[in-house]
C-alpha cells in the first residue's frame, strides 16, 4: 500500500514526542502526523486528513492532561482504545559529545521535574521548551555542544542524537495513558473486560452528584474515573468526565445510566471500548 492510501494517525507534538510513541506502538502500520495543538488533532480527523486520534489524558505523576476533558465532548471523536506508554527519559547531546560536557538541559516544562533528581546529581541545570521533541531537532539543527535535551528515544532516533543516559526519570511507575479516538462510535465489539466513557452535567438540585452516583453503587459497577470541571466560565455549571467498566449493554450498566439520567441535564457517551492489557485496575 503506498503512503497515499495508507491509514494516518494524528498526535500532538512534533515527531519523537511520547504520543508519537504511542502511536508506534498501539498502530505501528499507520503513518503518524503532528499537529501543533490538540485542536489541530481533531481537526486533522474531521477534515480526513488522519483516521485517527491519539489524546494523552493522564499521567501517574503529573495527573491530568490539562484541557483535554474539557476538549473532547467537543472533538466529535469517540474512543475506541486505550494506551498506556511508559515514560523513559532520556538525555541526549549531539553526536561525539560526552555527558561530563552537558551544562544544560532542555524539555517541555512537564518533564524536567520528572528527572530533577538525576539532573541535581549530575549538576546540569534546565530549561523549558515548547515541545520535547521538538528541542531535539533544534538540537540536532545547531552546534551546542553543552546542551543537551530530555525526551525519548524514539526523538533521538529521528533526530540522528545520541543518548547519553536512559530511564533517568525519578519515579519508575511513570506512565501515560492515551485513548485512540476515532469519526464513528462502536458498540458492538465485547471483549473479557470492556469501559464504557461519558461525560454528564448534574441537574441544580440538592446532593444531585450523590443521587447521581448511587446507580453505580447499588448496580455493583465500578467507576475507576470521576473528574469534575468547570463550563462556560461559570463556578455552577460542573461537568463530570466518567470511565466505568462494563457495557452500556450490559444489563446492570444500563440501570445506573438509566438511574443517572434522572438527575442530569446532559448525559453523552465518549466511548465503548476493550481495557488495555496493561491497565493495572
Amino acid at each position: 500500500m503506498s503512503q497515499k492510501n495508507s491509514p494516518r494517525i494524528a498526535f500532538q507534538g512534533a515527531l519523537g514526542a511520547y504520543s508519537h510513541e504511542a502511536c508506534l506502538q498501539a498502530r505501528p502500520d499507520m503513518i503518524p502526523v503532528p499537529c501543533l495543538t490538540f485542536e489541530d488533532v481533531f481537526l486533522a480527523v474531521s477534515e480526513g486528513r488522519a483516521d485517527l486520534a491519539m489524546l494523552p489524558v493522564e499521567n501517574t505523576t503529573y495527573g491530568r492532561v490539562a484541557d483535554i476533558h474539557r476538549l473532547l465532548p467537543k472533538s466529535g471523536l469517540h474512543i475506541i482504545a486505550e494506551a498506556f506508554v511508559r515514560v523513559r527519559i532520556c538525555l541526549m547531546a549531539k553526536p561525539g559529545v560526552a555527558l561530563e560536557d552537558i551544562k544544560l538541559a532542555r524539555a517541555h516544562m512537564v518533564l524536567i521535574p520528572q528527572a530533577r533528581s538525576w539532573l541535581d546529581a549530575h549538576g546540569i541545570a534546565s530549561e523549558s521548551a515548547k515541545d520535547s521533541a521538538g528541542a531535539a531537532e533544534e538540537l540536532a539543527a545547531s552546534d551546542d555542544r553543552n546542551i543537551g535535551v530530555l525526551a525519548s528515544e524514539v526523538a533521538a532516533d529521528i533526530h540522528g542524537l545520541n543518548v547519553l543516559a536512559r530511564d533517568i526519570e525519578d519515579l519508575d511507575h511513570n506512565t501515560t495513558r492515551f485513548l485512540l479516538m476515532a469519526p464513528d462510535i462502536d458498540t458492538t465489539r465485547r471483549a473479557e473486560k470492556m469501559l464504557t466513557t461519558f461525560v454528564f452535567e448534574v441537574r441544580n438540585i440538592p446532593a444531585a452528584l450523590y443521587k447521581a452516583m448511587g446507580g453505580f453503587a447499588t448496580n455493583g459497577i465500578n467507576m475507576t474515573k470521576l473528574e469534575s470541571y468547570m463550563v462556560g466560565g461559570s463556578f455552577t455549571a460542573t461537568q463530570f468526565y466518567a470511565d466505568i467498566e462494563g457495557h452500556p449493554d450490559d444489563p446492570a450498566v444500563q440501570r445506573a445510566l438509566e438511574e443517572l439520567g434522572y438527575f442530569t441535564n446532559m448525559l453523552e457517551i465518549l466511548g465503548v471500548y476493550p481495557a488495555d492489557p496493561d491497565r493495572q485496575n
